[in-house]
């Protein structure tokens, strides 16, 4: 689903996308928040914010600090559960238009697989499988099991048994070789690789010497992210053969050209929202345009083509 134009359509597992700009989990809440900027129906997906079994209040404010060519946040994924988004949050974004990603997340393999069977018999196209947020504590330190091979395949094994729906596998950047996770979640199951999360991050007033966020810690987005992004969807690409989904400071057309060049066959457009809500139409006119004046007839060809 979402508005098709000529040559951009991908495939994502599965599910099939119009085009290939997808709104990044966390960054277009369920659609009416925008809905008076952004048609849904235009974009190629939407993730939700990610959901977990049990309602989560999050991390203690301040939450959000905007830093040097980008921005901190520690929200700490906030959410109202499993149960809400099914009876209350759901319908709405089936009438959106456009393709529905859930995004889950957990702090044991059993939650995970739970959340992956309840959204199996769902209206949604596809579960994300957020292993890699590092807004959360387990006894009190940061756990991302998106760091962690066997910790990873166990997940996404986990969630592979739970559902036939497209999986794909959200990793973090915040690890020695990203293309080895890959490579374990692909191997456990997963359709797909969504890459890059936040990098871990701090700032500090000097005035009260205390640091900005209220979790001391955040996660690092925007456009100060974006040649790491790049490099690891670059290296991820060669790594498996499962679709990458890139991200990571995408702020316009030439940004996501850049994430196809490397490897991506989508892009997730997250903190350029909060700048300018109509960036992701912006990019998918641009992303058209191009194709046109270089006569290329389909975005796939681009897929992978960085030169030497």
């Amino acid at each position: 689903m979402g508005v098709k134009l000529n040559g951009l359509a991908t495939k994502i597992g599965s599910l099939k996308l119009n085009n290939p700009v997808i709104a990044a989990s966390g960054t277009f809440g369920y659609g009416q928040e925008y809905k008076d900027l952004v048609r849904p129906s235009i974009l190629g997906a939407i993730i939700t914010k990610s959901i977990t079994l049990a309602p989560s209040t999050g991390n203690a404010p301040p939450r959000i600090w905007e830093s040097t060519a980008g921005m901190l946040n520690s929200i700490g994924l906030q959410n109202d559960g499993i149960e809400d988004f099914l009876d209350n949050k759901l319908s709405y974004l089936n009438d959106s238009g456009t393709n529905i990603i859930v995004s889950i997340a957990g702090k044991r393999k059993n939650e995970y697989a739970e959340l992956a069977k309840r959204l199996d018999v769902a209206t949604v196209g596809a579960i994300e499988v957020n292993i890699s947020c590092p807004n959360i504590e387990h006894h009190g330190k940061a756990r991302l099991f998106a760091q962690d091979i066997k910790a990873t395949s166990a997940i996404v094994r986990a969630a592979r048994r739970a559902t036939k729906k497209t999986l794909i596998v959200k990793l973090s950047p915040n690890v020695t070789d990203i293309a080895e996770i890959a490579k374990a979640a692909e191997g456990a199951g997963a359709d797909a690789i969504s890459l890059i999360n936040t990098l871990i991050g701090m700032d500090v007033d000097i005035v009260t010497q205390k640091p900005r966020l209220g979790n001391i810690t955040g996660g690092l987005s925007g456009p100060a992210i974006k040649p790491i992004a790049l490099c690891m969807t670059w290296q991820v690409y060669r790594a498996v053969k499962v679709p990458i989904i890139g991200m990571g400071g995408i702020m316009s057309t030439e940004d996501a050209l850049a994430f196809f060049l490397c490897g991506a066959s989508a892009v997730q457009v997250g903190t350029a929202n909060f700048v300018n809500p109509q960036v992701m139409p912006s990019i998918i006119d641009g992303l058209s345009n191009y194709l046109k004046k270089h006569k290329i007839k389909s975005i796939r060809e681009l897929i992978g083509k960085l030169k030497a």
